[in-house]
């Protein structure tokens, strides 16, 4: 298989899991205790999650990933981490960008 029709068929599951996932999420919304449920347990989770990436930063391995995934996760219930999220992957594209672009200058020079 080559890599379009890989990229294709990706794009297809993901898009039916996201079908599934947005129907599911509208038969939680019209229950309004389970939609503050799962409102609370994604702010729990995705809070967790954040909490834990900042922990994590000071040590080596993904700790700003790991943060990063958390506000995401918030991201899907709550508007402004939303916006925190679709801003701070924006930042890390850009620094993973200058981080690649480094590293082929360096080659260029060797």
């Amino acid at each position: 298989m080559d890599e379009r029709a890989r990229r294709t068929a990706a794009g297809d599951v993901a898009a039916g899991a996201r079908r599934v996932a947005g129907g599911a999420r509208e038969r939680i919304r019209s229950v309004p205790a389970a939609d503050r449920v799962y409102r609370t347990g994604v702010g729990v989770v995705g809070g967790g999650t954040v909490l834990l990436g900042l922990a994590l930063i000071p040590l080596p391995g993904p700790g700003s990933l790991i943060a990063l995934g958390g506000v995401a996760l918030l991201g899907t219930e709550f508007e402004p981490a939303r916006k925190v999220s679709v801003k701070a992957n924006a930042a890390a594209r850009r620094a993973a960008s200058a981080v690649k672009e480094r590293r082929a200058r360096r080659r260029e020079q060797a």
